[in-house]
């Protein structure tokens, strides 16, 4: 009896912390997408720098840099604990934004001082900040998530990675809502405040203890579906009154009500707690390793040896015959869902190279819109409304996130590979940029950038479960740091196009610098011309990433449809017995 109860003590400590954890992830993503609100201030730097807009443009691209030193987090995790990472990662940051903050002060000689490659690589410290964020968060749900939930605990910490920019503007309407230079000091501080509010939890995650993962509580998908719940209800929120133009003292009304939002999760962790009695059965969906929470997401080793051989014949007989494109469609594609890839198999992938296209043809494009947006409100004459402008790309971009989820809670009713779900959320982005290319009003505008970050909302966070699924989730900390070294790559790119049309388009002014005197010389260019043949060739480049999505769905649609017959299989023994 005693061993009972201190069993049952052991599962309501477990219960708690997890979700404790959880609310911990969120907190700390909300506050630290700094990325997001970058063309908040971007016109102010780069009158302050007296630089053109390519150089704006590697500024934006040193921030995205930064995501291909990814890798430096998981080497951290390696011989440091969580919290001296987190720690570690909000340092960086403060330094990284602080420097930025003191460029834009009149009264400071930082932007007479500082020589621009100086800045580009405090750019580049803040976006490898954010990375170093994102990863402590990841490790944190893997650790403290079942295989089965696992998906649903990622999601849903970055979805509110979407919302920062979101909160930022309301605490700078709140503070100084025409300061840009504010959005610096915000992305300084913000992200310090969350992580020593969310150390505590961070430090109830234990690396070795697995108790948790060795159930799966009956009431989780209810616990899920009231976290969701509570994240919709807060971006409907920051959607309606995010972008409204008030008074100071309405401003901070708003702002307390989003905060508030953002601590309702709270109670979820302590109800949980209090109704977790009785609700612990085994996994029935998904087979796992019991002893390492990083081992195969979908697969066992019996399992993966067995559907290795099964699989191989299904997809023999799948091929049509004689069809020449069948054939190629199928050649060398991933037969096993949960399979490990190491870095080497993985560059070998046809598949990987087409997941990578679509990643970089497509959520990567819309990351460089929303850096230009800034530029592109100014030369549509639009200044006014760029506060609206960043609320509606980070709300949507936030419910595109959420509803990556949407597979995870539809997998027994609808049973459609993840990628197709990928390809599926593509489809917006091309439509949102000829829109832009042919239209150039306003509300045109608001329009494309809410399909635009709806679309790479959706793909930022299923990105995670795709390459875990595909490649295999024991390797997911190298391959997907793979992955996302399209970012800085299409930042880059896809920068220089949009620079390259606007300065071609642009007339030269100068700029008298009051501080030193001196005369500085830059392009400016105001009209449709600036931007629309950029929107245009964006659109071609995203309908490149749309054609590869469907390939890899094609691709990979029986190897998932594999595995949904197997877990449905065993999901049914399991009732019957």
């Amino acid at each position: 009896m005693d061993s009972s109860f201190g069993r049952r003590s052991s599962n309501h400590d477990g219960e708690w912390r997890r979700w404790a954890v959880l609310v911990a992830t969120v907190w700390v993503q909300a506050l630290t997408g700094t990325n997001f609100d970058f063309s908040a201030y971007s016109s102010a730097l780069k009158a302050s720098m007296g630089v053109s807009q390519q150089s704006l443009n590697y500024l934006a691209t040193a921030s995205d840099l930064g995501k291909a030193f990814g890798w430096s987090s998981g080497l951290a995790l390696l011989y440091m604990p969580l919290p001296a990472v987190l720690l570690l990662s909000a340092a960086l940051g403060l330094a990284s934004y602080a420097l930025q903050y003191g460029i834009l002060l009149p009264s400071s000689t930082l932007a007479a001082t500082l020589p621009y490659p100086a800045v580009f690589l405090i750019c580049l410290a803040a976006g490898c900040s954010i990375c170093w964020f994102n990863t402590v968060c990841f490790v944190v749900c893997i650790r403290s998530f079942s295989a089965a939930n696992r998906p649903l605990a990622l999601s849903l910490s970055i979805s509110f990675n979407g919302l920062s920019a979101a909160f930022y503007t309301l605490f700078a309407n709140a503070l100084s809502p025409y300061s840009p230079s504010v959005y610096l000091l915000l992305n300084a501080i913000l992200p310090l405040a969350a992580s020593i509010i969310a150390l505590p939890a961070i430090l109830l995650c234990h690396p070795h203890d697995h108790s948790s993962l060795r159930t799966v509580p009956k009431h989780d998908r209810r616990v899920f579906l009231c976290f969701y719940t509570i994240a919709f209800v807060t971006g409907i929120y920051l959607v309606t009154f995010g972008s409204v133009t008030t008074t100071s003292s309405a401003a901070r009304a708003i702002l307390m009500g989003a905060m508030a939002l953002l601590t309702l999760p709270l109670i979820i962790p302590a109800a949980s707690s209090c109704s977790s009695v009785g609700t612990h059965d085994p996994d029935t969906e998904l087979t796992f390793n019991h002893n390492d929470p990083q081992k195969p997401l979908l697969l066992n080793h019996d399992d993966h040896t067995e559907t290795n051989g099964s699989m191989a014949h299904k997809t023999v007989e799948w091929q049509p015959k004689g069809c020449c494109c069948g054939t190629i469609l199928d050649k060398g594609c991933v037969l096993v869902l949960g399979e490990e890839h190491s870095a080497k198999k993985l560059i070998r992938c046809v598949d990987f190279w087409l997941y990578y296209t679509a990643y970089f043809c497509g959520a990567t494009v819309g990351l460089v819109y929303s850096n230009n947006l800034g530029q592109i409100a100014q030369s549509l004459q639009c200044q006014p409304q760029l506060t609206m402008l960043l609320a509606v790309y980070s709300s949507c971009s936030f419910f595109g996130r959420l509803l990556s989820a949407l597979p995870d809670f539809l997998h027994r009713r609808v049973s459609f590979a993840r990628t197709g779900w990928l390809a599926v959320a593509l489809v917006p982005m091309p439509v949102a940029f000829f829109l832009m290319w042919k239209l150039h009003d306003v509300n045109t505008l608001i329009a494309g950038t809410a399909l635009i970050g709806l679309s790479s909302g959706f793909i930022f966070a299923a990105a995670v479960s795709v390459t875990s699924e595909l490649f295999g989730p024991n390797s997911i900390g190298v391959n997907h740091n793979i992955l996302i070294t399209n970012i800085p790559l299409g930042s880059l790119l896809y920068g220089q196009i949009a620079a390259l049309v606007y300065d071609a388009n642009g007339l030269k002014s100068t700029v008298l610098d009051n501080l030193t005197g001196t005369v500085d010389t830059m392009i400016v260019c105001m009209g449709a011309k600036c931007y629309s043949n950029t929107f245009f060739v964006w659109g071609c480049i995203t309908v490149l990433g749309l054609v590869s999505s469907i390939a890899l769905f094609l691709r990979t649609r029986q190897a998932y449809a594999t595995a949904a017959g197997q877990s449905s299989c065993k999901h049914h023994s399991q009732v019957l017995s």
